[in-house]
């Protein structure tokens, strides 16, 4: 896009380097030359220097504090009615009372935004209650509905499975209206559209929605590269990695079948092989995973499994490990954990469903295996074979390359914001 933009993005979190998307796209749009006013919430010391730092790489920040006691209380309050949780969750009305009143450098400009950029569902408040005639842009990521009801049936933590179906009535009925509120949605995968497009043909009947599929864009996550990157020290030589934000539902669903069905049948075969699960804010199930380590690791497999909990740096994990697992049973989107690993030149062994949204080829860039037999036997395969791990280790990493630069990325969102932004005009 040649004409530089002055853009209000609106994220229900601060973005961090953990939640990668609203995190690397700000940055790839600073870096096209773009005017981005960054309006978020905060819920602690470290996320609060990280506001500080956006604000010294030239990104405008309007931000306030949303506490543990404010989601509850936007929950309380939601009960009764037919608004999800995860539409209230973030909501903090001092952040509203401050975006009206930001300033604009293109004092020439009718309005002060350009476009205005929604990410999540948990975010859509923000924008509807701006009540403003600039251009929406809503970033859903991944279909909600479509994850909850996986997550009704298939999390092992319950109180996942209680939550999602409390939930999923209500969301299903708030994402099909939210579709009819922005001028384009985003997400990640094929799958997420397609399962967007659905709830608007099921709600027909009831609210009389036009199709909004000509509306849906599907746009991926990217990987930052240049950070994302190959060691140069040697891989520990039996070392199975799994990583991401491990107070996630599917995480934990992931992590207990790794431990518990996947990893027993690796053990019988590689005793010797370690399992590190590394990610934020494991519950009480995942570090019990960690415990006896007193008992012989013959005795007890859990012996071999460390539990890191939050971690500075996630790389050096992926760096230093043989194989990088994704046995994600249940899930939406693109799976960040997957391309992060291929980035770092480490073979990959995933399931079906973590791979459902790329492009990538079985035996080419990683291995795809299905149930608990043929996952471990995946994993065996590649500790028992270097160069098969060398050459996946390569082509995975090519593969990110060719398909998932955030710049890249960042320009097909230039795309879609000229889109609406000739659509506004003409319907002007």
């Amino acid at each position: 896009m040649d004409t530089a933009l002055n853009i209000l993005y609106l994220v229900p979190y601060t973005p961090t380097p953990i939640r990668t998307r609203p995190y690397n796209l700000i940055r790839a749009l600073v870096r096209r030359g773009h005017a981005v006013t960054l309006a978020t919430v905060w819920e602690s010391d470290e996320e609060r220097e990280t506001l500080r730092r956006w604000a010294e790489d030239g990104v405008r920040v309007v931000a306030a504090r949303l506490t543990k006691a404010r989601s509850a209380w936007n929950c309380l309050r939601a009960l009764p009615t037919r608004t999800p949780f995860q539409a209230v969750w973030c909501w903090q009305p001092n952040l509203m009372t401050r975006i009206p009143d930001i300033p604009t450098p293109y004092s020439l400009l009718p309005t002060p935004f350009d476009v205005i950029h929604v990410e999540h569902l948990r975010g859509t408040p923000y924008a509807l209650a701006l009540k403003s005639k600039i251009p929406l842009v809503w970033d859903s990521v991944d279909c909600i509905s479509y994850l909850f009801e996986q997550a009704a049936h298939g999390s092992r933590s319950r109180l996942g499975r209680w939550m999602t179906r409390l939930e999923l009535v209500r969301t299903r009925r708030y994402e099909a209206w939210l579709l009819t509120q922005f001028d384009r949605t985003l997400v990640t995968s094929e799958t997420d559209r397609r399962s967007l497009h659905e709830l608007t043909e099921q709600s027909k009947p009831q609210s009389k929605i036009q199709n909004p599929k000509s509306k849906i864009t599907v746009l991926p996550n990217g990987v930052a590269l240049d950070y994302f990157t190959p060691g140069d020290e040697p891989r520990d030589p039996a070392t199975v990695v799994f990583t991401g934000k491990m107070s996630y539902h599917a995480n934990i669903t992931a992590a207990m079948y790794l431990a518990n069905d996947i990893m027993p049948r690796v053990w019988a075969q590689r005793p010797d092989v370690q399992l590190s699960i590394a990610g934020k804010d494991p519950p009480a199930e995942i570090r019990a995973l960690a415990g006896a380590r007193e008992q012989s690791a013959i005795q007890n497999p859990k012996s071999k499994i460390a539990v890191t909990g939050t971690v500075p740096d996630v790389r050096p994990y992926l760096r230093s490990a043989t194989v990088a697992v994704a046995p994600i049973l249940y899930g939406a989107g693109v799976q960040n954990k997957v391309l992060e690993a291929m980035a770092c030149g480490t073979p990959v062994v995933a399931s079906r469903t973590a791979v459902s949204a790329l492009e990538v080829l079985n035996g080419e860039h990683l291995l795809v295996a299905g149930d608990a037999d043929p996952f471990a036997e995946a994993i065996l395969r590649l500790l028992d074979d270097a160069a098969l791990c060398a050459r996946l280790g390569s082509a995975g990493r090519r593969y990110v390359q060719q398909h998932h630069d955030w710049d890249a990325v960042a320009g097909k969102l230039e795309a879609v914001y000229g889109d609406v932004l000739r659509e506004a005009d003409y319907g002007s």
